[in-house]
């Protein structure tokens, strides 16, 4: 399994821009090479390990694009009254296999194969019936309705690329090459860990003072949905012993390991000095809101990413910089960031140039149609009530200083940033 090169963020001390930032992450993090295989039915969400190839054509044979009737173009245009005996049918699992003589049909259904002697087919909604025969319409060209030998996928052609994510369409493009045994990168492995000796588990008592940890378990389910393992080590108390006893644990099972909270520069922050007794840790000044403090290392070889303890911002780092490392990590190699919406503000703000910025907002359609995108009232980090309210993040770039009630914004619906 190949590991983390050592000190791969340490040059990083500069306040970065987000684009810079992935970049960092793009450049520095390096796949996990692990593979096994899966079965072609327990493939969905999984990255290719190796290029697929084609060993014979889809389809396989010429065959029937509709219900209809299969000819000789040759005999259409030789015969002016367009006249055809009936010789036979074809369907599909059962072709014809006979012999047509000039002026003779086969009737044929949707993916059958085409009979010898036949290259067109007349649709069975614009064939008319004289006498036993059957006449065709005017005006029909050569090969119409017919699909080609080879015409989605050619013998011996790429069918996917190695380290592709394998959605519904890609696991049916293997299925229809005949691919039953798929070898595909094994799932990370995540541990995740809270900090912090307010908080408590849900279903625990709750003392004065303390608080149940949203942040674990809202993590879990969202590195779930990247198709990750998630270990989960809990609540670990802040103290520098049993953070340092945790994490080298945590390392030694995981290929990434991530914290929430801890990692500040307070009394009780004790993350940092215990990352640094095992590996090393950097402190990234991103230009972001919210999202502060970030932290990115290693822990003998493993990666480690600190989250802010504020709901918020934990779950918009994780959407924006954990998303990136899963893929390298994996992988996929075809991981892009989330394609945006366009609405229209109905709000007006101020905002804070030289830093990009994620609100906490609602896209919908006004009554023409078009898209319209609201704010949520407030931008504190700790309101997860927020996260419930919103469908997406308005996103605002480093230049954005003033959004006028009409402007045009960039929206991250969830679905893409869960994905």
């Amino acid at each position: 399994m190949k590991r983390l090169p050592n000190d791969c963020f340490s040059n990083i001390e500069d306040m970065l821009a987000v684009d810079e930032a992935r970049a960092e992450i793009t450049k520095n993090i390096l796949q996990i090479t692990d593979t096994e295989i899966v079965n072609l039915e327990d493939a969905s969400g999984r990255i290719l390990a190796e290029d697929m190839y084609a060993l014979f054509p889809v389809p396989p044979a010429d065959n029937s694009a509709v219900d209809g009737y299969a000819f000789w173009h040759a005999d259409y245009e030789n015969q002016n009254d367009r006249k055809f005996e009936v010789a036979g049918r074809s369907a599909a699992g059962k072709p014809y296999s006979g012999s047509l003589t000039e002026g003779q049909c086969v009737k044929i259904f949707t993916g059958a194969p085409m009979p010898d002697r036949c290259d067109s087919i007349a649709m069975i909604e614009d064939i008319s019936e004289f006498d036993g025969k059957v006449e065709m319409p005017r005006g029909l060209t050569q090969s119409v309705n017919r699909r080609f030998a080879g015409e989605d996928i050619k013998a011996g052609s790429l069918v996917l690329n190695k380290g592709t994510s394998l959605r519904p369409q890609e696991i049916g493009h293997l299925a229809c090459i005949g691919k039953l045994e798929i070898p595909v990168f094994k799932k990370i492995r995540i541990a995740l860990l809270s900090t912090g000796d307010e908080l408590e588990n849900p279903g625990d008592a709750l003392p004065f003072g303390s608080i149940y940890d949203s942040n674990r378990y809202m993590l879990s389910a969202l590195l779930r949905k990247y198709g990750c393992i998630v270990k989960d080590f809990g609540i670990v108390p802040d103290t520098y012993g049993t953070l340092r006893d945790t994490l080298v644990k945590a390392a030694k099972e995981s290929d990434l390991v991530i914290t929430s909270g801890g990692v500040s520069m307070g009394d009780e922050d004790h993350v940092k000095s215990a990352i640094e007794a095992t590996g090393s840790l950097h402190f990234w000044r991103i230009a972001i809101k919210p999202g502060r403090p970030l932290a990115l290392g290693q822990i003998k070889g493993t990666a480690f990413v600190g989250l802010p303890g504020n709901p918020v911002a934990a779950m918009v780092c994780a959407m924006q910089f954990v998303r990136p490392i899963i893929a390298r990590l994996s992988g996929d190699q075809l991981y892009t960031p989330p394609i945006p919406m366009f609405g229209a503000a109905n709000f007006s703000m101020k905002k804070k140039t030289g830093r990009r910025e994620w609100l906490r907002g609602r896209y919908s359609l006004d009554e023409n149609g078009a898209g319209k995108i609201e704010k949520y009232h407030s931008t504190g980090s700790g309101l997860i009530s927020s996260l419930v309210w919103s469908n997406g993040l308005i996103e605002l770039d480093e230049k954005t200083s003033i959004i006028d009630e009409g402007d045009k914004l960039r929206f991250l619906p969830y679905s893409e940033l869960f994905e």
